[in-house]
């Protein structure tokens, strides 16, 4: 059984600039949806998939859409848990919105923080400085994921992702900000770029670097 999956969450509306595809945004030299593709091959995810319209053939993931589109997060889970193959599951599904400049750093924090958890944990999410989960910054059982996906009506259409995730039990993470800050508005873009920007004009000594 493979041990990771991934699950790419990519499809919004982003009404905050102007219904622009985000997950295409340039960010330190790649798109930010290029950026979370790569982090889950990085960390040997398998299967990778996005839920979007297509917005990249040459990244190696597939393509599924939730039904109707713009359904939210939760209905777009349901669909990608449900063109895998259950007999197939990984035991571990990375989560992740396609808005994230340092989702590289995320996904190591999560998948080195698995093996922490309690034997029986659901998932570990990050949190921002006041431990608020970011529920797209995630890792949950595979099994308890789906099992999850089942009882919400419709497909998940128009619900939470509180409403999918909120029974299992599931360790929240506070890290620093930079790992969970994503891009909603024009604003967060420019800072974003400036920080990749700042940060390959200085990159930090090895010895720097955050711990995995």
């Amino acid at each position: 059984m493979t041990l990771l999956g991934a699950i790419l969450l990519a499809g919004g509306r982003a009404t905050r600039v102007n219904g622009a595809a985000k997950p295409l945004f340039d960010v330190g030299g790649r798109t930010l949806l290029a950026a979370a593709a790569h982090a889950a091959v990085d960390a040997g995810a398998r299967p990778i998939t996005v839920v979007a319209p297509v917005l990249d053939e040459a990244l190696p993931v597939t393509w599924v859409r939730e039904d109707p589109p713009y359904s939210g997060p939760a209905a777009a889970t349901v669909a990608a848990l449900t063109s895998w193959p259950a007999a197939d599951d990984p035991d571990w599904t990375l989560l992740l919105a396609c808005d994230l400049p340092r989702v590289d750093a995320a996904v190591r924090r999560l998948v080195a923080d698995i093996v922490l958890l309690p034997a029986d944990a659901d998932g570990l999410c990050l949190g921002d400085a006041s431990s608020r989960p970011q529920w797209l910054i995630g890792v949950y059982r595979t099994r308890t994921l789906r099992a999850a996906a089942s009882t919400l009506p419709n497909g998940g259409v128009d619900a939470s992702m509180r409403a999918l995730l909120d029974d299992l039990a599931i360790t929240v993470t506070s890290v620093p900000g930079d790992l969970t800050r994503d891009v909603d508005t024009w604003e967060d873009l420019e800072e974003a770029r400036a920080r990749a920007g700042a940060a390959s004009a200085h990159p930090p000594h090895p010895a720097s670097e955050e711990p995995s």
